[in-house]
């Protein structure tokens, strides 16, 4: 689990891909401190494992599904990540919870800068757009930001000058694509509206008629 609060930019050192897999090698220095193998290392906000720790970087290997659903699969080395260490309990939960479980690859449909102010408007895929709020959260490439609001298929969030100088959204360019990972919250809620209260499947899902039915509006 993860805040979605950037602690350092790394690089790709190598990249390989092997059968099913692709093997990277991360140059990064603070998130190496207290890290082992077997520990969960966010990369632009996609969940890996440690496989190694050697020589200022570390190594994960990114599954073929892995590829397929996230921006991993266009890795190249030399690219610029954001990362992150999983939290500990206790720790300050300063973004949002954040899984590092991708639910899609959106695409960056507005990319404007005024003054110190960047505004970013991000293309979702349609099943996505139900599970979003404004004032709610949602992770880009790892990173937690506020939903601005909500138009058509596409959120709007706004990036404080702090985040764009740290982390890698400053080098994204409209028509790129970002990994998307909405707030876990708004799907425990979908999905639990689903089922009846004896755990029968309603298949009802999540609506205006369901939550009037349920009280809530």
């Amino acid at each position: 689990m993860f805040t979605g609060l950037v602690e350092e930019i790394g690089t790709i050192r190598s990249l390989r891909r092997q059968g099913e897999y692709q093997h990277m090698e991360i140059a990064c220095a603070k998130v190496l401190e207290g890290s082992a193998v077997g520990d969960s290392i966010s990369l632009d906000g996609v969940c890996q494992t440690v496989t190694a720790i050697r020589d200022g970087a570390f190594c994960v290997e990114a599954l073929a599904a892995t590829l397929k659903k996230t921006t991993l699969g266009h890795f190249r080395q030399g690219r610029r990540v954001n990362l992150e260490r999983a939290m500990s309990l206790g720790d300050r939960l300063g973004g949002h919870l954040v899984q590092g479980h991708i639910d899609a690859v959106g695409r960056i449909a507005e990319l404007r800068i005024e003054d110190k102010n960047v505004f970013l408007s991000v293309k979702l895929p349609d099943e996505l757009l139900p599970l979003c709020v404004a004032e709610g959260s949602i992770a880009l490439d790892g990173v937690s930001l506020t939903i601005a609001g909500i138009s058509g298929s596409r959120v709007r969030v706004n990036v404080i000058p702090l985040t764009w100088r740290e982390t890698v959204l400053s080098e994204r360019k409209t028509g790129d694509g970002i990994n998307i990972e909405v707030d876990i919250i708004g799907r425990y809620v979908a999905r639990m509206l689903e089922f009846s209260g004896d755990g029968t499947k309603t298949g009802a899902g999540l609506s205006r008629a369901r939550l009037e039915s349920l009280g809530y509006v």
